[in-house]
């Protein structure tokens, strides 16, 4: 893990800011968890992208399904804490 003395993960900031739909995922997901239909609308992103995008973003533990995993509808998603602070750094380096 690339860090400095605050912890932060910057290969995976990297990561986030080297994509246009993740960094626009995750600013969705700023302020409130949400399911992908209202992430695709609060990112104007098309739904399978922003499925995609919470996929990749899922697997390097930057957000978490908040409701079981056997859950097809309603599936809800939210920032992890690493999440939280990896949206603030993606989008500083993206600005």
């Amino acid at each position: 893990m690339a860090s400095d003395t605050s912890g932060i993960d910057w290969e995976l900031v990297g990561y986030v800011a080297a994509s246009d739909y993740r960094t626009r995922v995750l600013a969705a997901l700023a302020d409130d968890p949400a399911t992908p239909t209202t992430i695709s609308e609060r990112s104007d992103l098309d739904v399978t992208h922003v499925s995609r995008s919470l996929r990749e973003l899922r697997e390097r533990g930057v957000v978490e399904l908040l409701v079981p995993e056997e859950r097809s509808k309603g599936r809800i998603y939210g920032l992890t804490d690493d999440g939280a602070a990896i949206a603030s750094k993606a989008e500083e380096v993206d600005a």
